[in-house]
């Protein structure tokens, strides 16, 4: 038996008969209807094609029309497999120690500001901030929001909660020293206040830690903290939560699934998913992207790889207390204007690096201390010991000046392929000067321990990581020469020491600016190093994966730094309803 037909739908068809009984009384259409019946069974076929083609060729020409009209946006989906050294032990912001840690941390956290893809420091659970005018105190007021990935709302009892921990000497976190002396204030659930014992200029970018939910941690101890379940299964409040964890039969972690995390205060990532797999050994995540059972990954160089400034500065440091010869300008001049830095650049780094003559990464904003680019840098490494009455000794193979003798230097540095290489060109370099030169490779956790801490080196070739802030105190100020400080040239300039007090405390960019730039000036010009290159950062990605813009690196996890603008999947819209997204999506 037939169902009946619902009233609504039998006066939807009442109403389409009689429009069709109208329009067949319209005389026009009576006489089209007559002339049609009129031709031949032959003509009316040709009419009915000719009638279709047309009908298909204004179909067809108002869907041209309408694409090159239509313009392509970002929208959700997809999916990203990325490849990573190391295997993560602590996802944490206040243990995370590796990169692999970082990365993972990065991604789950979020801090009260954060980076923009041009590396700009942007509000993230912060709604707004005030600095005082005497830059020793910092007022947040958070996002209304802002939620952890478990949908709890973010409060300023938890920041203070994280800063605490972060004070905490037992807890022996790495931002420790970030923290130290700061004091944090809830002034009520959205507001908390920090206040610092001496302004200084680049804390806004310390704010960018990770915040704790404490309502999940406030019971762990210190001594539970690194081994708690929420080490490898973090709730944050960044743009992405962890989905799944797979480990191998000797308990190490293989891979980690994130989704993403509609409640990220920013506004949900385009990305479904990122998959991230840890590898042990460099050639394993090379060949990885080389068979593409990955889709991207940083350090291993592809056709289609982006580059970044690198926030990083090598370099051989000389030690005058263990080489009182270190102590002449003309000689640390002679040594630095010896180093091909275009032959490193080019044959040792495989062209991803920039040559440097100053303590100040490229992309800094300020003018970076010219390069020499003659062709034979070592005439002119001798020019200028010839000009401070040395001269050449060939039967001795040394430089002389008096009782002074210029013959063999000992360079230290970490075992690992690029500085090895690096070491072995400058090696080359200085002996084509005539003298004498030793490599002496110690394992990265040796060095620091026995060489760089006790200042056991004459030469050593090492690398300063620069923060985003630029502040260069700790490897320059003359208070900063013994440990645990990281002036590893020994060096003092009263006037250096000074302009780097300046430019940590003056909230005027511009000023800051001028004095990065003096400092540039003071210290290329008294060569306490023979620096040699800022390595460029390399991330490999897919073609089709959109939306990525590399900042300035300081650590690797910086290039997720807009990663929720990332997007593999289009769609195409009226120009109208292609703006930015709001804050609520």
């Amino acid at each position: 038996m037939t169902a009946p037909i619902s009233n609504g739908v039998s006066s939807h068809y009442r109403r389409a008969i009689e429009e069709l009984s109208r329009m067949r009384s319209i005389p026009l259409f009576d006489a089209f209807s007559v002339r049609l019946a009129s031709l031949s069974s032959g003509d009316r076929f040709i009419f009915w094609v000719l009638a279709t083609l047309i009908g298909l060729t204004s179909l067809f020409s108002i869907y041209s029309l309408e694409q090159s009209l239509l313009v392509r946006v970002p929208t959700y989906g997809g999916s990203l497999v990325e490849g990573t050294l190391g295997s993560p032990r602590f996802v944490n912001p206040l243990l995370a120690i590796t990169d692999a840690d970082r990365d993972l941390t990065a991604l789950t956290y979020a801090g009260l500001m954060g980076l923009d893809d041009n590396g700009t420091l942007i509000p993230v659970l912060a709604e707004s901030y005030e600095i005082s005018p005497d830059g020793k105190q910092y007022t947040f007021v958070l996002r209304e929001n802002a939620r952890f990935s478990d949908g709890t709302a973010v409060t300023a009892g938890d920041v203070v909660y994280t800063v605490e921990k972060a004070q905490d000497p037992a807890l022996k976190s790495p931002e420790y020293a970030d923290w130290s002396g700061v004091r944090a204030e809830a002034v009520d659930a959205r507001t908390v206040r920090f206040t610092l014992s001496k302004a200084y200029a680049p804390f806004l970018g310390v704010t960018v830690l990770g915040i704790l939910p404490s309502h999940l941690w406030q019971g762990v101890s210190n001594e539970e903290f690194p081994f708690s379940t929420l080490e490898t299964n973090p709730v944050g409040a960044g743009p992405f939560k962890v989905q799944s964890v797979s480990r191998n039969n000797q308990g190490l972690i293989t891979n980690y699934t994130l989704s993403s995390n509609a409640y990220y205060a920013l506004g949900r990532p385009y990305l479904d998913t990122i998959r991230f797999n840890f590898y042990a050994r460099t050639e394993d995540l090379a060949n990885a992207v080389k068979n593409e059972s990955i889709d991207s990954s940083y350090g291993v160089p592809a056709d289609n790889a982006l580059t970044a400034p690198y926030s990083r500065v090598f370099g051989v440091f000389f030690n005058a207390s263990q080489n009182q010869l270190f102590s002449k300008i003309e000689v640390r001049k002679a040594l630095s204007f010896a180093v091909d830095r275009d032959n490193i650049v080019k044959n040792v780094l495989g062209g991803y690096a920039s040559p440097v003559l100053g303590p100040v990464p490229p992309g800094s904003g300020i003018i970076e201390t010219p390069v020499p680019t003659n062709a034979h840098p070592v005439e002119d490494a001798a020019a200028v010991l010839e000009k401070a009455g040395w001269t050449y000794d060939s039967a001795t193979r040394a430089w002389k000046n008096g009782k002074l003798s210029l013959s063999q230097i000992t360079i230290k540095t970490s075992n690992v392929p690029e500085l090895k290489a690096v070491a072995s060109a400058v090696k080359a370099d200085w002996e084509k000067l005539g003298i004498t030169t030793d490599i002496e490779l110690y394992e990265p956790g040796d060095l620091n321990q026995n060489v760089i801490r006790p200042r056991k080196y004459e030469a050593l070739l090492f690398g300063e990581v620069i923060g985003r802030d630029k502040d260069l105190y700790a490897f320059w100020d003359s208070q900063e020469r013994n440990d645990p400080g990281l002036n590893i040239a020994l060096y003092t300039n009263k006037n250096v020491d000074s302009l780097l007090e300046s430019a940590r405390t003056t909230s005027d960019p511009k000023e800051r600016t001028n004095a990065l730039q003096k400092i540039e000036d003071a210290i290329a010009a008294d060569f306490p190093a023979a620096f040699t290159h800022a390595p460029d950062f390399i991330y490999t990605k897919p073609k089709d994966l959109g939306g990525v813009e590399l900042p300035q690196i300081t650590t690797p996890a910086d290039r997720f730094a807009g990663i929720r603008n990332w997007y593999l999947n289009t769609e195409a819209v009226w120009p109208f309803f292609a703006g930015t997204r709001s804050e609520s999506q």
